[in-house]
């Protein structure tokens, strides 16, 4: 029999049903069971994957900065190595990753490195206190793992908000027997950014927080804010952003292809590979010229709807997996997701932009392959309102589909919360990262999983999990991070093959910090 049916199919739609009345399968509880270790034995599956013995050697150092992102914007954040995005990292299958962090930020701050979408060994994911000890300051950490799936990845800090510093960089595992044809390639990262403009990712939480009760009487001036003040006295706030005295909170962003809510954090600018709209990154070509695009979003809060004005888009890859090609004029990307697509260029200047859904602002850069006027930074070309592809309207390749498997255990992971209260939470209960054992998901190595998304808020939440990648219905795409619609259900299937205990939660830096979170556990 296989579980993964027509109606499954018709459930994994973004926007394909609501929530209505579900029971829980499982209830998730570990009982006295007890969950494999992280160090222990059966996590050192490194045996299992293939291996070229090739090693790619990297230092990663974590330090204050004062950054360069273009048109005079300098603020002071944390960075690797002194740049945002950090320097891209590029390996071929089989090969393993020896990277040594050292920890050279201020005030005693603890980090990690998180590498995003990778089915890695579970020691090496890099989310402290479940996986490793946080790396103190002033020491270091060596991560080794054997990057065996081809894809476009990116790295950052599993610790607190430190997501929305600028600590990410870019990850390309290259398949040497890539059969996609094509003459040249070009990371598109996109990020959302506030850090030593406006104020400190810390100094946002704190704010968000509070929820959206009167926040008067707060200073924000006094919040946690160690990698700079405030920069110019440049503001954030737009005309449709409300406001209401509040510093850092979005009111009034909406989206319809997000579902209404479209986000919670005032942005002073919107970022493509570390530069602002007014100053923008420039892509050199020749018309005729087959380019892949690797578009990353590695922002906190906002989710991109991407085009190239002038150009048709060919979706090939999402999330390091391929799909059935699929052309659009533009893209919606989540945080955390990643797209691969072909465009063949044309001959001029033309805009790459991301514009931020719901938010009424945009990153630009420019694609040159021959004479034009640059465009102007706040461009919105024609292509971002013709057809807009959605994950779950793609499909998996062949090869990389699931086989027909019979479903073992379900889990329903019910996401729930208010922008009132700030209260994230998955199944009832905020995640304590003192207790990441506290209330686990327990699945067991080689059964088949399906996990039934169900959104009870009144927002979109970018559900990621760690460790594996899973299928969007009977024939979608295999992903590790999928948006999940308010009021609406999503469910995907994955195989138990990576054994250890994984993080699953909201790609919204923010959520995540708050509480919606969640130990997808291996039992021992």
């Amino acid at each position: 029999m296989n579980s993964i049916n027509r109606r499954s199919v018709l459930l994994a739609g973004l926007g394909a049903v609501g929530a209505g009345a579900l029971a829980a399968c499982n209830s998730g509880s570990g009982g006295s069971n007890a969950l494999a270790s992280p160090s222990g034995s059966a996590v050192a599956a490194e045996k299992k994957r293939t291996s070229t013995g090739r090693q790619q050697k990297l230092t990663l150092t974590a330090a204050p900065a004062m950054i360069d992102l273009g048109g005079g914007v300098m603020p002071k954040t944390w960075a690797f190595d002194g740049r945002t995005p950090g320097e891209e990292v590029r390996l071929s299958v089989g090969d393993t990753v020896v990277a040594e962090l050292s920890n050279q930020l201020p005030n005693k701050t603890t980090t990690s490195i998180h590498w995003h979408g990778i089915a890695l060994r579970n020691d090496m994911d890099g989310v402290p206190p479940a996986t490793q000890t946080a790396v103190r300051a002033g020491s270091t950490f060596t991560y080794k793992f054997i990057a065996d799936a081809p894809g476009t990845y990116f790295f950052h800090p599993h610790v607190g908000v430190q997501l929305d510093r600028g600590l990410y960089a870019p990850l390309i595992v290259e398949d040497p027997k890539e059969t996609l044809a094509y003459d040249d390639e070009w990371v598109v990262l996109l990020d959302d950014w506030v850090d030593g403009v406006t104020g400190t990712p810390d100094g946002v939480f704190a704010e968000l927080k509070l929820g959206m009760a009167d926040m008067s009487s707060m200073d924000m001036s006094t919040s946690p804010s160690s990698s700079g003040d405030s920069m110019g006295g440049m503001s954030s706030a737009s005309p449709s952003a409300g406001g209401m005295g509040k510093k850092f909170m979005l009111m009034g962003a909406t989206s319809k292809l997000l579902g209404g809510d479209a986000g919670d954090v005032k942005y002073p600018h919107h970022l493509i590979n570390g530069r602002v709209a007014t100053d923008p990154d420039v892509y050199t070509g020749k018309p005729g010229k087959k380019v892949r695009l690797r578009i990353i979003n590695a922002g906190s809060d906002t989710a991109y709807r991407v085009a190239l004005g002038g150009h048709k888009l060919t979706i090939t890859h999402t999330d390091g997996f391929p799909v059935q090609h699929q052309g659009v004029d533009a893209l919606l990307v989540g945080m955390g997701e990643r797209y691969d697509v072909i465009v063949t260029l044309g001959d001029g200047v033309f805009p790459l932009v991301a514009l931020a859904e719901g938010k009424n602002a945009n990153g630009l850069a420019l694609v040159r392959t021959g004479s034009g006027d640059k465009p102007s930074a706040t461009v919105r070309p024609k292509e971002l309102d013709g057809v807009i592809m959605t994950a779950s309207q793609l499909r998996a390749t062949d090869d990389v589909r699931l086989k027909s498997a019979k479903t073992d255990v379900t889990h329903q992971i019910k996401l729930i919360g208010t922008m009132m209260k700030y209260d994230w939470a998955i199944n009832g209960m905020p995640f304590d990262m003192k207790d990441p054992e506290a209330h686990p998901i327990v699945i067991q190595e080689g059964q088949r999983v399906r996990l039934d998304f169900v959104n009870d808020t009144d927002m979109w939440h970018p559900m990621h999990l760690h460790g594996h990648t899973y299928q969007i219905g009977d024939f979608g795409p295999r992903k590790d991070t999928a948006i999940v619609l308010p009021k609406k259900k999503l469910s995907v299937f994955f195989d138990a093959d990576n054994p250890g205990q994984w993080m699953l939660h909201c790609h919204n830096a923010y959520h995540g910090e708050a509480g919606m979170m969640a130990n997808m556990a291996y039992r021992a």
